[in-house]
């Protein structure tokens, strides 16, 4: 299908402005994917397309946002800015108007718009794909799937995609796979597939998509499934690359051995610390990796916040926090919130952030590990931010600014040589 392209426009969007693509472009925010994930596949020879572009492309390194989980970051990426902005500070909060922890997968929590409804709404032709159907609902946020020119489901719930909510019916049929368990490799290798397929026919103007972590969890950089995982991104990447695409990867956070010599996860329990210290249940830890997805994690990452009861001493606690083993980082809220460009209303009175293989808990009792099959890997804190910038076209990044995975459509859309 050949379509009219809208050059020489742009669009504005939370401060910054993106150049209509001149070619198909595609994002990727490859789940969990540290840099020694693609390095380890180039090495061995079983990433060929990836080796050659980062050769004649370009192969930079960029900052995640913290908490290093996969909501901030995905709406970050396509948003363009960071949590103060969009107001999306991790994958579970406190909601203090409602005075309970809820899930944050609802559009309605989002403050700000995407690019993705900008451009969209300025005649482009979208399309997203991601892994799990809880980023779906927040990335295809403004998209008006009547148009025929917005396309936005998840591997999870492909099956019940429809015209009327995903701009598409029949997914299946249409990618022609299976609908993959949402615990498995075969959830991303859909989204992969499906990016290709509406390449081919649907030929958006952006797409993005999003893969899921579950490899990275069980499996580190250069092991056999992590190779495997990696050729077979190498093998889609390159469809996309032959097509004429412009192709930019990056990640939304990395991801770290969070485990004791012999296996078992190593955890700071920090509610069951902070009952120690103030008495049960007078503190609520929250931890914001919290999803419907635990079994490979067991919802314990590397970043938590805590509200206090009323009168505490915060700046005690953190003392006494900071000289806890397993702990990196104690901010206050204003300090954190400064640091990490977070919404002050959705995190609690302290931040802790923990060391590189350490995890963050609420009590011990309270987490189902029995899905963890493997020795723990996880993510959230400062030593997984670091993650892969990758596009198949030169560009010319900005000189003296620290690149963020939340810069790739900048890169893709206005630097690409």
């Amino acid at each position: 299908m050949t379509m009219e392209r809208p050059r020489g426009r742009e669009v504005a969007v939370n401060g910054r402005r993106y150049r209509f693509p001149a070619a198909p472009t595609v994002v990727v925010c490859i789940d969990g994917s540290e840099p020694g994930y693609i390095e380890a596949a180039v090495e061995k020879g079983l990433a060929p397309t990836l080796g050659r572009i980062m050769k004649s492309g370009a192969n930079l390194l960029a900052d995640a946002v913290v908490p290093s989980f996969t909501n901030p970051n995905n709406i970050s990426i396509v948003t363009g800015a960071p949590p103060a902005v969009h107001g999306i500070a991790g994958n579970y909060f406190y909601d203090m108007a409602a005075g309970e922890a809820v899930m944050m997968n609802e559009a309605r929590f989002m403050r700000a718009d995407t690019l993705l409804k900008a451009l969209h709404d300025e005649g482009a032709r979208i399309a997203v794909v991601t892994a799990k159907d809880k980023l779906r609902t927040l990335l295809g946020k403004g998209l008006d799937f009547a148009s025929g020119r917005a396309i936005a489901f998840s591997s999870e719930k492909a099956d019940k995609a429809t015209r009327a909510e995903n701009g598409i019916g029949d997914v299946l049929d249409f990618v022609g796979l299976p609908l993959p368990d949402v615990y498995s490799a075969a959830l991303s290798e859909f989204v992969f597939a499906a990016g290709v397929k509406l390449m081919r026919s649907f030929r958006p103007d952006v797409m993005y998509l999003s893969t899921t972590d579950y490899v990275q969890h069980k499996a580190p950089p250069g092991s056999e499934a992590a190779n495997a995982f990696y050729a077979m991104i190498d093998r889609y990447v390159g469809e996309l690359d032959s097509l004429g695409c412009v192709i930019a990867l990056t990640a939304d956070h990395g991801m770290n051995d969070k485990h004791r010599a012999d296996g078992a996860p190593d955890v700071l329990y920090l509610q069951d610390w902070f009952d120690a210290l103030l008495g049960a249940g007078k503190a609520r830890v929250i931890l914001p990796i919290t999803d419907p997805y635990v079994a490979h994690h067991g919802a314990l990452g590397s970043f938590a916040t805590v509200y206090l009861p009323e009168g505490t001493d915060s700046s005690a606690v953190l003392g006494k926090l900071a000289a806890t083993e397993g702990v990196e980082l104690a901010l206050g809220k204003e300090a954190a919130c400064r640091r990490f460009e977070l919404p002050p209303d959705r995190i609690g009175d302290v931040v802790v952030v923990a060391t590189r293989h350490k995890v963050l808990g609420t009590s011990r009792a309270r987490h189902d590990l029995s899905g963890l099959n493997e020795p723990l890997r996880s993510h959230g804190g400062l030593t997984e931010q670091r993650v892969p910038l990758i596009l198949n076209r030169k560009v010319a990044p900005p000189e003296g600014r620290q690149l963020r995975n939340f810069d790739i459509f900048d890169l893709a859309l206005n630097l690409v040589q």
